[in-house]
Order: C-alpha cells, then sequence, then structure tokens
C-alpha cells in the first residue's frame, strides 16, 4: 500500500528536530532507522501530517565509554552495536542481543534508540537494557532528562517520552568484575520478532553464590518488564541448576501473557520459563 501524504522534514540538529516536534505535537512521527515506521505508514497503521526524520543529524551514531558506562548514540544502528569492540569489551550482553534482531537488512538500517522509542512488546533491546539497568537521555523544549529503562516502557508501543521530546542516547554500565550473560530467545520465523526473549545479567562469586541478577524479559506480556521474582529467588543463594530451574518457574509472576495468532498466553508462559532457565545456565556456564 501507498502512505497517507505526509510532510518530510530533515532537521540536522537536535534543537531543529524538537522545534518541529513542539509545532506539531501529536501530528509528527520520528524516523530513525524506518524498520517501524514504514510499514505502519504503509499499511496506514499510522498517517501522520509530518515525518522528521533524524537520518541528518550527524552527533546522534556513536559508541564510547564514559566513564563506568557505555553510552550509544540513539542512531547507532543494530550492526554497529553488534559488531562494536567497546560493546563486546564491556557489554557483551548488548552485543549479543542485537546479533539476534531480524536479519542482515533491518540489523543494518534499524536503530537502538528506533528500537527502544517504538517500544514493540517482542522488540529485543528493551530486554537487554532492562537487565543492563540502563537509563535514557531524552531532549525536549524544557532541555535534557534521564530515564530509567524500568520506568521507559509503559504499555503497548507506549514509552514514557512525550510527543516533544527525543531519545538522544542509551547508557549502560560496564561489565564489572566476574559479570556473566546470556540472551535466550525464541524467534517468529517469518519476522524474528520475540515470541519470548530473555536476557540475563549474572553475577556469583567463587562459591557459586549469587551476588547479584537482572533478568529481562520480552515478547511475553504488553511490555518488557523485569522478571522480579526470579531475581530474589536466586540472590544470595547458591546458583545449581535445581536453583535455577526452580526460579525460572516464576518468569511471568505478576504478568499476564499475551495471546494471539502466533502464540496463545499459556505457550508464552511456558516459553518464558524454557527461555528464563536457559539464559541463566547459560551465563552461569559463560557460554
Amino acid at each position: 500500500m501507498i502512505p497517507s501524504a505526509f510532510d518530510y522534514y530533515a532537521p540536522k540538529t537536535v534543537a531543529e528536530a524538537v522545534a518541529l516536534l513542539r509545532e506539531y505535537g501529536e501530528q509528527a512521527k520520528v524516523l530513525a532507522g524506518g524498520q517501524s515506521l514504514l510499514p505502519l505508514l504503509k499499511l496506514r497503521l499510522a498517517s501522520p501530517r509530518v515525518v522528521v526524520d533524524l537520518g541528518r543529524i550527524a552527533d546522534l551514531a556513536y559508541i564510547r565509554r564514559e566513564g563506568e558506562e557505555v553510552a550509544i548514540g540513539a542512531m547507532t544502528r543494530h550492526e554497529e552495536v553488534e559488531r562494536s569492540d567497546v560493546v563486546r569489551q564491556y557489554c557483551r550482553l548488548l552485543a549479543a542481543t542485537a546479533a539476534t534482531i531480524g536479519d542482515v537488512q533491518v540489523r543494518n538500517r534499524g536503530t537502538i534508540g528506533g528500537s527502544l522509542a517504538h517500544a514493540d512488546p517482542a522488540g529485543d533491546f528493551p530486554a537487554a537494557v532492562l537487565a543492563l539497568e540502563g537509563r535514557m537521555k531524552v531532549v525536549g523544549p524544557d532541555g535534557e532528562r534521564w530515564i530509567a529503562a524500568e520506568d521507559f516502557f509503559l504499555d503497548v508501543m507506549t514509552t514514557a517520552l512525550k510527543a516533544d521530546e527525543i531519545l538522544t542516547e542509551v547508557r549502560v554500565a560496564v561489565d564489572g568484575e566476574g559479570a556473566r550473560s546470556a540472551y535466550e530467545k525464541i524467534r517468529q520465523k517469518a519476522t524474528g520478532f520475540a515470541l519470548c526473549g530473555v536476557a540475563v545479567r549474572l553475577r556469583v562469586d567463587e562459591a557459586k553464590v549469587c551476588q547479584d541478577v537482572a533478568v529481562g524479559v520480552t515478547g511475553v506480556g504488553a511490555k518488557a518488564y523485569r522478571a522480579r521474582a526470579v531475581e530474589e529467588a536466586l540472590r544470595g543463594k547458591e546458583v545449581t541448576e535445581a536453583a535455577i530451574a526452580s526460579a525460572a518457574a516464576e518468569a511471568v509472576q505478576g504478568v499476564e501473557p499475551n495471546e494471539d495468532a502466533q502464540a496463545s498466553a499459556a505457550y508464552r508462559a511456558h516459553l518464558a520459563r524454557v527461555c528464563t532457565r536457559r539464559a541463566l545456565s547459560r551465563a552461569l556456564a559463560g557460554s
């Protein structure tokens, strides 16, 4: 199908982009890599009056270490995250997650900021950013503010971003000493979206007692979420396969799994438990 008519703007600075969003508000849509917005436009599931393309804002694409964090510009492409030496050295979970997204074409066009701002309940990056306890910088008419990942995702394709704000940067803590991680995904074969994806960051001592753990889950509920019950079941305890199996059983506690043509709610709940167990086991093994 052909999209509805819209006015197209390609600002060269964040300030120009914010000014356009302030002027047009809910009538505007932001274009990053286009892997989510363009299909919506073609199907006329979105019919904005204005499209604001961020592709010409040069200073929104970067990856660098900033103190004890890795800073990633919102227009950084999935493929760049996957292959970045900085990410592979200091935040392996993010690189592993990027490698599972869609296909080669999607990874070479899609951006980390676009993925997070779109907040598709089957997107991969939200689970990883939650497990890494990341934070997002957004810029609007009143300046910039930081939003913790757990406060950013509100509902199906709904975030804490205001209509006149732009996500400009993502930050995650560098892997600490002894940090282990894994991303386990069951994909929908035609699209590559996650029927379920589980991101785990784990730290254990020499006796394999859990010192810290964070688990992010995507593809199951209305939004990506932290599996707090799983974390509580492991923290401070020896991480054995039996302990992992017991903790993974809590993967959907307090969550109402989605049900659609791709999977029933019961099946998604089952996948959440299976992927959580597998991700924890892989993280523990360091694989």
